[in-house]
Formats: C-alpha cells, sequence, structure tokens
C-alpha cells in the first residue's frame, strides 16, 4: 500500500497524539518587543569527518531547487533577531543558538545541527551540551507576543485566546503554510506523471524517446526532492510554532498562578493542563494547514482523474470520497466525544494520584494503601472503558482509510467500464496512485474536525483558569496617613473562603477599624477554628473581600504560614529567599531561630538539600526555617501564624526570647499563638471566637475580666498548669530560674545524622544511559497475553499486502489484456478486482482490532504494576522522589503508552512489510536496483546509528526537563501566599522562564533531530527511485512487462517516505520507548515487607491486651547512616498511658516509626501481645494500630469519606464521634452534613478542626493501640485538655502512646519515657519522676512550668 504523506498521522490511527497579566509584567513585554533588531554574521559549519563528506555528496544537487523554496528565510546572508533582555550574556557565552546563525542552505539542510551531533556521538548530552532555544522560542518572547495579542484584543472586545494565538504567530504560520502547500502541489506531481511514464515504457519505438524518458525521470526526482525539502521545512516548522504556543501558555498559565489567590483550580488540574493540554495545542499546528490543504488535495486528485479516467469516473471518485466522508464524520464526532470524557476521567485520576502521593504517609500508617489503590484503579477503569471504545473507534477510522482507495478504485473503474471508457495500464496505475493519495483528506477530514475540536476543549479549559480574577494585593506603599507611626490599618469588613450559597456564614467579620503601631507586638489567640488564620489571611490580601475596605499595611512584610512551606532546594536557599547573603546577619538569624546546631550537624551544613515540602525534616525544623527566612528578610511588619506550636517548650521559649523580643524588637509583629504565657508580652492581645475579635486590649485590662473570652482561656491553661503541681524545692528552682532571666541552653539538633545523605538524590532525577535495552521492548510486546496476538496480527497485515498487491497488478495486467486482445471479460476484471481488495480490506479491519486489543492491555498491565509498586514502595522512596517526577511517570508517559508506542512499534512493522514488499517487487522489474536499495540501505543505517545516541538522550532529556517544570508550577501554587507576602513574584516567574527555556530547548533541537535524519534518508531513497526510472528507460521494451514495471513506479513514488519512515519511526520508536523504560524504572522499585505473610497471620482479635515489649532496639534510616535509637528496652503495659518525651531530635518520631515498621529495626525487636510484629505482614500489624499525625491530613471528598473512607461504619457511629470531638456543631452548620464538601488538603478546614477530625477517625476505628504524635500542637490549651479528656474517656481500656511538646498532655500518664540522643534516660510514673528533682523529666517539667508562670513579664524575656 502506498503510503501518504501524512503517514505519521496514520500510524497513531488518529490518535490525538484572559488576563492580559499584570502591569509590571505589561512593560516586560513592551520593552521586549520593541528591543532593537541586530543582525549576526552566518557561520559556516566545518566538514571534518565522513558524515561531512557523505552530507555533502548528497546536497550538491541541491542549491537551484532550494533556492526557490527557501526565498522566506530572505536573499540576503544576514538575518535579524531580538535580544533577550531577562537573559544576560553570560547564559548566552559560547552556546549561543546555531540555527540563528545558519544561513539559509544550512537550515534547509538541518546543518546546523552538525555540531550538536558531533558532540552526541563522543559522549553522553547533557543540558549544558545543547545551545538554546531560538529567540523567537523563547518563553519571554513568546509571552511577550502573546500578552500583545491579548492587549489589542481587549481594546476592541472581551479577549478570546484562541484569536490572540493566531494573531500572534500569523507571521510564522504564513510560512508554514508556503511549505505545506509546495509539500502538496510536488507530491501530486507523481501521479500525473505515471501515464506518460507506463504510456512510454510501452511505446514499442523505444529508441526515439529515451531522451524523453531521461526528462521524465529528471521530472520524478525533482518532483520527489521538492516534495522531500518542502516537508521537512513544513513539519519543522510546525514544531517550532508549537513549541512558541506552548511556552507562552505555560508562562501565561504560571503568571496567572501567582497572581490569583483562592483559585477554585486545583494543582491537580494545572498539572494536567501543562502535561496534556499544553502539548495537545502545540500538536494542532501539525494539522491546522488541513482546514485549506483538504480542499486543495482533493481539487488536484480530481483534474488528475479527470484527465485519466474522463469525467463520469471524476465524479463518481468525487461522490464516492464524499459519502466515504460522511460514514467517517459519525465516527470522528464519537472519538472527539470519547477523548473530552478520557481528558475528564484522566484529571479525576491524576488528580486523586497527586493527593495519594502527597499523603502517602498517612495512608501506610493506617493501612489504607491497598483501598486507596483500589480506588485509583477504579477511576483508572472508567478512563480504560472510554479509552476502549476510543481506540475500537480509532480501528473503524484505520479500516476506513485503508479500504477507501478500494471503495473509490472500485467506483471509478466500474463507471469507466459502464461508460465504455478504455482503460489502460498507464491510465490505471495513475488513478491508483491518486486514489491513494485521496487517502489523506478522507482520513484527515474527520481527525482535523476531532483534533480542532479537542484543541478547543483545551483552549477553553486554558481560558478558564486565565479568565479567573485577581485580587488585588493590599498595598504595602500605599499613601502614609498623618500618624507616621502606623503600620498597619485593618479595616472593617467581611471575608470568606467560600462563596458557597449553602453556606451563608462568613469566615471572618471585623466589626470595627484596627490601627497597629510601629514596633507593637500584636497576639492573636482564640480556640481552634475561631478566624485567627483568616485575620493573618486578611491583612495579606488572601482571603476573599465579601464588604468593606482592604487593609493596609505600611512597609515591607514577612509571613510564615501555619503549616510551614518549604522549597526543594538548600536550607541556605530557604532562608535566604533571593536576597543576597549578608553573612553576619544570617549567622545571627540561625542562633536566633536555633538552627545553627542543626546546621553543624548535617553533612553539608546550610548547603544541605531538603526534599520536595521539607519531608526529611521535623515539624520544629520546618517551623524554624521559615522563621529564619523571615528573620533574614528583614521586614518593617511580620505576621507569624502559630509559629511555636511544633517546638518544644525549651525551643519555643528560645524562638520568643531571641527572636521575637531580640531580633523583631524594634518591628511590627501580628503573632497567632496557642501558647496563652507568650501573651503578656504583647502590646495588643486581640482574642477571637466564631470568626469575630470578641476582645481587644492589654494582656492585664483583659484578664481582669473575669466573664470575658481571655479569662476562660487562661483559666483553662491554669488548670492544665495545676496538674504538674511542683513541690516546695522545685518552686524554689523554678525561682532561681526566673532570676537567671531564661538563660537557655543550647537547642539539641533536630537529626543527629546528616540528612543531605538522604535527599540529595532528589536533586538530579536519574537517567538511563545508552540503547533502551531489549529486555524493555520484551516486556511491552509481552505484557498483553504473553504476546500471543502478535504473530496473527503480523499475518494479517502480510497478508493484506500481498492482496493488495495482488489486486493493483490484476487490475493494470488484466485493463491492458481487455483493450488489446479482450482475452479478459470487463465483468471478470472489475469482480476479481473487487474481490481481492475486500480481501485486503478485511484483514487490515482485524489488523486494526487487533491492535487496538493489544494497546489497551499493554497499557493496562504496565499502569497496574507500576502502581502497584508505587503504593508498595517504603515510606523513604516518597522522601527522596518529588511527586511531579511519578505524576509525570502517571500522566505523560502512562498517556504515550495508551495512544502512541503501540501503534508506532505496529505502525514501524508494518512500515518494514510494506518497504521490503516494494523492494521484492522492483527487483523483479529491474534487478539492479537492488544493489542500490542495498547501499542506500547500509548509508541510512549508518546516518541512523550515528543520529541515535544523540536523539536518544534528547528524548530522555525531555521528560526530566518536564518534570522540574511541573514541580516548581505546584511548589509555587502551594507557597504562592508568601511568595507574594514577601514580593518574589518577580525571581519565581524568572526561574520559570529559565525552567520553560531549558524543556523548548531539548524539544527544539529533538525536533530537529528527527528532520535531519529524515530529510538525509529521503534523498538516498529518492536516488533508489531515480535509478529505478533510469534503468527502466534504458532496459528494452521487449525485457520488461510495462504492467509490472508501472506498478513498481507506483510503489516507487512513496519509497522515499516510506523508507524514511522506517528509519525514522525505528529512531522514535526508541524515543517513545523510553516512557515505558521510565515507567519499568518505578516499577522496579523495593517493595516493603509483605502486607499480609499467609503462614504468619496473628490472632483475628489481636491484639487484646496492647502490650508492648520493646527488646535492645536499634534504628538507622540506611544500612550506612548512625543508629538513631540505640539499644531502647522497655515495656508498655496493655491499657496504659505511655508519654513520650525529650528535646527535639531525642528519637520519639523514630520509636513511633518503628513501631508501625515505616523503618525495620537493624538490631532487637518489638513485641505486641506475644507477636514479633517483624514478622507478620505490614497489613495485619498497621490495621491493628491506630495514630493521630504532627500534620492533620485530611482528603478531598467530603466529611463522611474523610471519617470513613473504607465505609465500615455506620452514620450514628459517625455522629457519636464528632458529637465526642466538639464537631457535631460545625458539620450540622452545612445543610449537606456528612456530605460537606471538604477541599484538597482540607483546605476548608482550620489545622485545628482538622486535628479534630483527624482524632474523630482515630475513635471511629476504636484500636486497642492508639498513638498521638504531636497530635495537640495546633490546637489551644482547652482544646488540648478536651482531647485529653476524651481520650481518656474513650479509651480506657486501649493503650495510648502520646508524643508531645506540652507537659500537661502527658503529665496524667501512667509512665513517661524520656529520650534523649536516642537513649532511654528515664522510663517512670510521673509521680515517681516528679519527685526526682535530679530527674531528667523534671526539670522539662520546671523549664515549662518556668516559661509560663514566672516569665509572664514583658522584661522577663529581654536580656
Amino acid at each position: 500500500m502506498l503510503l501518504p504523506i501524512h503517514y505519521l498521522a496514520l500510524s497513531a490511527l488518529s490518535g490525538t497524539s484572559s488576563d492580559p497579566g499584570n502591569a509590571s509584567l505589561h512593560h516586560v513585554c513592551k520593552n521586549y518587543l520593541n528591543t532593537t533588531c541586530v543582525p549576526f554574521t552566518p557561520v559556516l559549519l566545518t566538514v571534518p569527518n565522513i558524515y561531512h563528506i557523505c552530507s555533502c555528496f548528497l546536497f550538491t544537487v541541491y542549491p537551484t531547487i532550494s533556492c526557490s523554496i527557501a526565498f522566506s528565510m530572505g536573499s540576503s546572508k544576514e538575518t535579524t533577531t531580538l535580544h533577550q533582555p531577562l537573559l544576560s550574556k553570560q547564559q548566552h557565552g559560547d552556546i549561543l543558538n546555531d540555527f540563528e546563525r545558519a544561513n539559509y542552505w544550512s537550515r534547509l539542510t538541518f546543518r546546523w545541527l552538525n555540531p550538536v551531533f558531533e558532540k552526541g556521538s563522543h559522549q553522553r548530552l547533557e543540558l549544558e551540551h545543547i545551545p538554546l532555544v531560538p529567540t523567537t522560542e523563547t518563553a519571554e518572547y513568546s509571552f511577550a507576543l502573546l500578552q500583545e495579542s491579548l492587549r489589542k484584543q481587549k481594546k476592541e472586545a472581551s479577549p478570546v485566546l484562541s484569536r490572540a494565538i493566531i494573531h500572534a504567530i500569523w507571521k510564522p504560520l504564513i510560512i508554514n503554510a508556503f511549505y505545506a502547500g509546495l509539500n502538496t502541489g510536488s507530491s501530486y506531481l507523481g501521479p500525473f506523471l505515471i501515464t506518460n511514464f507506463v504510456e512510454l515504457l510501452s511505446d514499442r519505438d523505444a529508441n526515439t524517446r529515451k531522451n524523453y524518458g531521461y526528462i521524465l525521470a529528471c521530472l520524478f526526482f525533482v518532483a520527489k526532492t521538492v516534495e522531500t525539502l518542502s516537508q521537512r521545512q513544513w513539519y519543522f516548522g510546525a514544531r517550532r510554532i508549537g513549541i512558541l504556543v506552548r511556552s507562552s501558555l505555560m508562562v501565561s498559565i504560571y503568571n496567572k498562578s501567582l497572581s490569583i489567590k483562592n483559585s477554585g483550580s486545583s494543582t491537580g488540574k494545572i498539572i494536567n493542563l501543562l502535561d496534556v493540554d499544553m502539548e495537545r495545542i502545540g500538536d494542532f499546528f501539525w494539522y491546522i494547514h488541513g482546514i485549506w490543504l483538504l480542499p486543495f488535495q482533493i481539487f488536484l486528485a480530481l483534474a488528475i482523474l479527470y484527465r485519466s479516467l474522463g469525467a463520469a469516473a471524476s465524479l463518481a471518485t468525487l461522490i464516492t470520497t464524499v459519502l466515504v466522508m460522511i460514514s467517517n464524520t459519525p465516527l470522528a464526532n464519537s472519538q472527539e466525544k470519547l477523548n473530552s470524557k478520557i481528558m475528564e476521567a484522566k484529571d479525576s485520576r491524576i488528580k486523586a494520584t497527586a493527593e495519594a502521593l502527597k499523603s502517602m504517609r498517612i495512608l501506610k500508617l493506617h493501612s489504607w494503601e491497598s483501598a486507596y489503590l483500589d480506588k485509583l484503579l477504579k477511576l483508572r477503569d472508567i478512563e480504560r472503558n472510554y479509552l476502549k471504545k476510543y481506540l475500537y473507534t480509532c480501528s473503524a477510522i484505520a479500516f476506513l482509510f485503508w479500504a477507501s482507495p478500494t471503495l473509490v478504485s472500485v467506483a471509478a473503474f466500474g463507471v469507466c467500464i459502464l461508460v465504455q471508457k478504455p482503460l489502460t495500464a498507464g491510465t490505471v496505475l495513475s488513478a491508483l496512485a491518486t486514489f491513494r493519495i485521496l487517502q489523506d483528506p478522507i482520513y484527515n477530514l474527520p481527525e482535523l474536525v476531532s483534533m480542532m475540536t479537542q484543541t478547543k476543549v483545551s483552549i477553553d479549559r486554558i481560558q478558564a483558569v486565565m479568565s479567573e480574577n485577581d485580587q488585588k494585593k493590599p498595598s504595602c506603599t500605599a499613601n502614609r496617613i498623618q500618624d507616621e507611626n502606623i503600620t498597619i490599618v485593618i479595616e472593617s469588613g467581611e471575608y470568606m473562603w467560600e462563596a458557597d450559597s449553602s453556606l451563608n456564614k462568613t469566615t471572618l467579620k471585623i466589626d470595627r477599624k484596627i490601627r497597629i503601631m510601629r514596633g507593637e507586638k500584636v497576639a492573636v489567640c482564640g480556640p481552634v477554628g475561631s478566624g485567627k488564620t483568616s485575620l493573618l489571611c486578611s491583612i495579606i490580601g488572601e482571603i476573599p473581600r465579601i464588604t468593606g475596605a482592604a487593609g493596609r499595611v505600611f512597609g515591607s512584610r514577612a509571613y510564615a504560614p501555619q503549616s510551614a512551606w518549604i522549597q526543594t532546594g538548600t536550607v541556605q536557599e530557604n532562608i535566604l529567599f533571593g536576597k543576597e547573603m549578608d553573612r553576619e546577619l544570617y549567622e545571627e538569624v540561625l542562633e536566633a531561630c536555633g538552627l545553627d546546631t542543626d546546621v553543624r550537624q548535617w553533612g553539608k551544613g546550610d548547603l544541605t538539600v531538603v526534599g520536595e515540602r521539607g519531608v526529611n525534616l521535623s515539624g520544629g525544623q520546618k517551623q524554624r526555617i521559615q522563621l529564619a527566612r523571615a528573620l533574614y528578610n528583614g521586614a518593617d511588619v511580620y505576621l507569624l501564624d502559630d509559629p511555636f506550636s511544633a517546638v518544644d517548650a525549651h525551643t519555643g521559649a528560645h524562638l520568643f526570647k531571641e527572636c521575637l523580643m531580640g531580633l523583631m524588637s524594634s518591628k511590627t509583629v501580628v503573632y497567632v499563638t496557642h501558647q496563652l504565657e507568650f501573651l503578656r508580652a504583647a502590646d495588643l492581645v486581640l482574642v477571637m471566637k466564631d470568626g469575630r475579635i470578641v476582645q481587644s486590649g492589654k494582656y492585664e485590662d483583659l484578664i481582669s475580666e473575669d466573664e470575658g473570652e481571655l479569662a476562660k482561656q487562661m483559666a483553662a491553661h491554669e488548670q492544665s498548669l495545676t496538674q504538674l503541681a511542683p513541690t516546695k524545692n522545685h518552686r524554689l528552682s523554678i525561682a532561681r530560674y526566673s532570676k537567671k532571666k531564661i538563660e537557655l541552653d543550647p537547642i539539641q539538633p533536630s537529626y543527629p545524622m546528616p540528612i543531605s545523605d538522604l535527599v540529595d538524590t532528589s536533586c538530579e532525577e536519574e537517567r538511563e544511559s545508552g540503547r533502551v535495552k531489549w529486555s524493555v521492548y520484551h516486556t511491552f510486546i509481552t505484557s498483553a497475553y504473553r504476546g500471543a496476538l502478535v504473530p496473527v496480527m503480523l499475518l494479517c497485515h502480510i497478508l493484506f499486502q500481498a492482496l493488495q498487491m495482488g489486486s493493483n497488478y490484476w487490475i493494470a495486467f488484466a485493463s491492458e489484456r481487455e483493450r488489446v486482445s479482450h482475452q479478459v471479460t470487463k465483468v471478470k476484471l472489475i469482480g476479481i478486482f473487487a474481490l481481492l481488495s475486500a480481501g485486503s480490506s478485511a484483514f487490515i479491519l482485524v489488523r486494526a482490532v487487533l491492535l487496538a486489543t493489544i494497546a489497551i492491555e499493554t497499557a493496562q498491565q504496565l499502569f497496574v504494576r507500576m502502581m502497584k509498586r508505587v503504593f508498595r514502595a517504603p515510606l523513604s522512596f516518597f522522601d527522596l522522589t518529588p511527586s511531579s517526577r511519578i505524576l509525570n511517570r502517571c500522566s505523560t508517559d502512562q498517556g504515550i503508552v495508551d495512544t502512541d508506542i503501540p501503534y508506532r512499534v505496529a505502525g514501524l512493522v508494518f512500515a518494514v512489510i510494506q518497504l521490503l514488499s516494494i523492494i521484492i517487487l522492483m527487483s523483479q522489474v529491474a534487478w539492479p536496483v537492488f544493489i542500490v536499495f542495498s547501499i542506500a540501505l547500509a548509508i541510512s543505517a549508518w546516518y541512523q546509528n550515528y543520529y541515535i545516541s544523540t536523539a536518544r538522550e534528547l528524548a530522555r532529556m525531555v521528560g526530566i526537563r518536564k518534570a522540574p517544570i511541573l514541580h516548581h508550577f505546584s511548589e509555587s501554587i502551594a507557597g504562592r501566599a508568601t511568595i507574594r507576602c514577601f514580593n518574589q513574584e518577580e525571581r519565581f516567574f524568572k526561574k520559570s522562564l529559565k525552567l520553560i527555556n531549558d524543556y523548548s530547548r531539548i524539544t527544539f533541537h529533538n525536533s530537529a533531530t528527527m528532520e535531519w535524519l529524515s530529510v538525509r534518508t529521503n534523498f538516498l531513497f529518492n536516488i533508489v527511485f531515480f535509478v529505478l526510472l533510469v534503468i527502466l528507460v534504458s532496459l528494452p521494451r521487449n525485457a520488461v512487462d510495462p504492467s509490472l514495471a508501472g506498478l513498481a513506479v507506483t510503489y516507487g513514488l512513496s519509497l522515499n517516505v516510506l523508507q524514511a519512515w522506517v528509519i525514522w519511526n525505528l529512531c522514535n520508536v526508541e524515543n517513545k520507548m523510553i516512557s515505558v523504560e521510565r515507567i519499568l524504572q518505578i516499577s522496579n522499585t523495593p517493595s516493603e515487607a509483605p502486607l499480609v505473610i499467609k503462614n504468619c497471620r496473628p490472632n483475628e482479635n489481636w491484639p487484646t491486651k496492647g502490650t508492648i515489649e520493646i527488646n535492645n532496639l536499634h534504628v538507622k534510616y540506611r544500612s550506612d547512616l548512625p543508629i538513631v535509637l540505640k539499644g531502647i528496652s522497655c515495656v508498655f503495659p496493655g491499657g496504659m498511658k505511655v508519654g513520650v518525651v525529650g528535646r527535639t531530635g531525642s528519637g520519639k518520631s523514630t520509636l513511633i516509626q518503628a513501631l508501625f515498621r515505616v523503618m525495620e529495626p537493624s538490631d532487637g525487636s518489638i513485641i505486641i501481645d506475644g507477636v514479633d510484629i517483624s514478622l507478620i505482614g505490614l497489613h495485619d500489624l498497621r490495621s491493628k494500630l491506630s495514630i493521630i499525625p504532627q500534620d492533620p491530613t485530611l482528603f478531598q471528598g467530603t466529611v463522611r469519606t474523610n471519617l470513613d473512607p473504607l465505609q465500615q461504619y455506620s452514620d450514628a457511629d459517625i455522629w457519636e464521634v464528632l458529637c465526642k470531638c466538639h464537631l457535631e456543631e460545625i458539620v450540622k452548620g452545612d445543610d449537606r452534613r456528612l456530605d460537606a464538601p471538604v477541599v484538597e488538603e482540607g483546605g476548608n478546614w482550620s489545622l485545628g478542626q482538622r486535628q479534630l477530625i483527624c482524632l474523630a477517625r482515630a475513635l471511629l476505628m476504636k484500636r486497642k493501640i492508639l498513638v498521638l504524635d504531636e497530635a495537640t500542637a495546633s490546637v489551644d490549651t482547652a482544646t488540648d485538655n478536651f482531647i485529653q479528656r476524651t481520650i481518656q474517656q474513650e479509651t480506657g481500656n486501649s493503650t495510648v502512646v502520646t508524643i508531645a511538646h506540652r507537659i500537661p498532655t502527658v503529665i496524667d500518664s501512667d509512665l513517661v519515657l524520656v529520650l534523649e540522643a536516642g537513649k532511654i534516660l528515664e522510663f517512670n510514673s510521673p509521680r515517681n519522676l516528679l519527685g526526682d528533682n535530679s530527674s531528667a523529666f523534671s526539670k522539662l517539667v520546671m523549664e515549662y512550668w518556668g516559661r509560663s508562670k514566672v516569665n509572664g513579664e514583658h522584661k522577663s524575656y529581654c536580656s
């Protein structure tokens, strides 16, 4: 079968492989576009090796042709380009883009890529080896271009993104259209000339017409050469336009994501926009010219048919073509709808996957990973069902594509016979060649409509995000009011996080104006969910304002959110946050935040790399790092949201003294706190309840109001302190403690081991090198039904090829016999032709269905294997691997496996079969062609080997360079409040530009290398075709059958495209197989211990007592790292309440991780009720334990699904625990009750409320062993007391292990375990330990009491 020009599209079986910006960016864009143009001199490339000699030889015949078709590149040797003002000259260096320096001849033949190939042939390519992306494809230029276009539209009407894109790229689009038209016209010249050539071969008076034959051969060669060159420029130009548009949209989405507040677009949706929609829009420019090319192609085809077969046959062809197109249209519509469904299903799956990856720790600790995996697999099943329908629809479209020449040719030849139109071998073969070219418009019309619809859907999705309204940032440079000492003005007004009609309740209501003076310390306190965080967000403008005027901040600001936001990078980068290094200030900040000892302990000091979201840092470390970031910023106003919650009493006192009362002493500070002992030092105290400020004033005034809210909170605080009941000796110690003005000891480091060893690997993604291993191909091919259907599919294609070539030969041979000697009747002629054609069509249908079946099963097997291994991976894997890296596999790579790779692999095999059949046919006609073909094939193979080493590494880098973009986007979205508050938008924006440019430079050169190879291999086989024509002209006329020779020429027309497709796709398949390789990388991740060990399962009701025996327990994070827990031995009796205390980094959390087998012991054991937990499965262990974590984790869904994700409990049980946790009224406040929504990461609940939901979740499970890991760190004292009482009442017979920084939280425990540096210091009852003044626990109590009771006066904190 002859291949059309758009064979690439066919190979996938039609697989579908605003706000104009803020004011500051407006000036950047305007200046950028108005930059002065400067010329540069083209540099001629040297030809030092054999490859270059071959290239020179290959292109010596091109000059006259290239000059005519490259006029759009300009006649001058000088080319203009724009400066890049956002990139320094140093960034360009010696690596200035070779494309921009190349002359038009070098661009036409892609010789400008030679240096890259030269480098790639000698060493593994890295990013620094790849030249910069051309100026016109840079993120800066493309973004400026799009914004300028949007601004012009805004003057006329509301901006339409699609129109703005077209307006921005119209110039390169016109140049690309010229190449597309030139390619189409030259491709039809071959079928036009076949009639003349076959008539020449049929003419027995050959000697007089040989010169005419050579002229025809030269015309064929020139036409194929022009077709080759114009096609390569067309395809590469389309890729360049795609890169430009994709870059501009990526930057626009990032810019919008940074500027909008409380966006309705989830991180998962943004990631899918970047991963899928952007690529689709970029790919659309391969198809855009089909809008006008389709009628042009049909017109040319009908003109040739009119010349060959006459008007009647041409009309029959047109009618049949229209009918086939019409029959294709419902399939295309169905395909488009299914594709939209696939996108929706993929959105849901990616969103759920992202949430699972973020919450993997809690999923594993609760033993929910299997249930959540099942949920993901169900979402995948929904996607798979749509995918199955989509691919089978594609099979039907593919069948129509391959069968359409048969249908059209039967109709046309049938009409010719009916109207008595004489058929000759020349006219028949010319018609057959034309029919095959007609495959393009028949196939491309529905695909074009489908692609346009899909692209519109993607553009609409992007425009929806870009159209979200920005909220104005509260002014930091507002006109000063009369009193220069005022730094913050909070205006009266109402604020609401969600504008939900079912919730007619504002989140925050400020009744009167509040002025905060320069240097004042303002404390904000109140119970859980009272609106403290919302108040801070109203000051920095991060919460939507319903009524009232915006607040004002006079001076620079720094913000430390309640949930610490830590970037991937070094500790130093997190603290400096874009500011220059001031070593003296930096050291002072480290010391004030208690980070100096941590830094000294880490292997690389402050250059230690922290992983994604600071996963390898303790909660206290994350809090102190972000506090250091705020301090180092040197702002005028500090907004601190509960900065002491995640640290112990000792560290909290140190931070308050050294930071708030030290380095911030002259600054304005608004701090939220649940530690009421820190209120005395405030100049102003704001007491909140139910979203309102119910009290404000001096601490002494407020506390004197017996019925006031603060007095009630202090009463609860005093009640918790009375539990400590210090003895007389303790009081004397406390007095001495006070006299020393709290001279605090240095803070102990949070990690005794160098965490850099743990996280350095997260910086750069591991990349395979060399060829893709055969094991990857084998795994891919045998994934579906062990490869059993593959031979059947290949047999179908071989039979299709044989029958199709037979039918074509029959119609050419028999028509000549019928015309000359009437040896064949017309009925027999058309009957046998129709029968052979129908047989070939049947085999192609079976082949298409088998291919779809194999593709569906292969994709599913690879996905399930990958996701199972991800969910079975140890938690250390997620600590070291950014979630964006895994998401990239689940979205981009899986998408390629779903709809691309199977068709590329199959397309390659089918093309090889077709190529061999054509060569066999040509060799039958003229055997010397086989020699020329062998030479051309050898050179092509050499080119392919030269090409693949470079192309393979570029393809690998495409995936690797996209992951940082996704990571930067998701990280920036998570921390955009902090970024805006620190006025760091420009720095983050520039980083996004750099990452997008890095990705674009890889995709640009990756696309160009494909064209470099194609233009060379195409030319080689143009020569083979030319040699065939010359031989046929030179041979005696009686030496060859004209029909067979004409058939060989007909098939030879597609030889260059077909052979280039084989070589190109051979390389491209390997490049695409990198996606399979990347999926298998994740699939080969080591697993945790088995979930269930069948021959070693505990009893159904285990544990019955809850006794925990720890014997000589040694734990280390990795085999090559120091021991963290050093020989711990103790027993937690069943039913007892055990408190675990110690300095930050003493090993408390590590002990809990060992209990849940997050880390396996290197020595020793943990035995629960006589069962060694290391001998049983992880599910059997973790499903019997319960934990309330330090970081409360909620999942997107409803209140019900968060409390009971496995749907094991009744509504009555759920309401019971909600009542016990004081959440009943909050849930009933929403009409949807238990079905009230919980947004991504529980963002519509306060941190304290999330903690109460986690408590309710634990109580609902009623486990025999309950662990509280700093579970009350984010709640007020009254709520803490309530939680402790609830736990006491509801877990009477359970073993409760409590880790806490607040001493009152553990003072009622039956036993207290004191850890230090991974060893047990003390283990006894609190009463016995308090009885010994020298005990470590006694000292901790004294310290806490001293901080809470003695140092209440402001001056007590000041040196």
